[in-house]
């Protein structure tokens, strides 16, 4: 397994969310970006998760709500990289993907766009 410390990977997730377009982090509403050493013990391949309310099903009832929660795994990701390089394309994949979830994109179609 590739070795990084958790401060390094961290600051790899802050450079890929600074690399999104400022036109869609100014979209962004209610979330919260973490990064966990492992996902849960059901799934340890899970490189990130999207937790909460996607923009698109937010209606007049959504006020009052803790914030979506985007996770980046550390763990898995270091496992399935073999360089410092592998690492930095795959954790801004995930960040991009966890995003668009935020935004109502669904897996289906962020396979199509090479994000899956």
């Amino acid at each position: 397994m590739l070795e990084m410390s958790r401060e390094e990977f961290e600051e790899l997730v802050g450079e890929a969310l600074d690399r999104i377009p400022v036109e869609l982090t100014r979209l962004m509403d209610n979330v919260a970006v973490f990064v966990e050493d492992e996902p849960a013990a059901g799934d340890p391949d899970l490189l990130g998760l999207y937790e909460g309310t996607p923009l698109t099903e937010r209606g007049e009832w959504y006020a009052g709500v803790l914030p979506d929660r985007i996770t980046i795994y550390r763990g898995p990701t270091l496992r399935m990289c073999a360089s410092r390089e592998e690492v930095v394309e795959e954790t801004e994949i995930t960040v991009v993907h966890e995003i668009a979830h935020h935004f109502g994109i669904d897996d289906r179609r962020l396979h199509e766009l090479g994000y899956g």
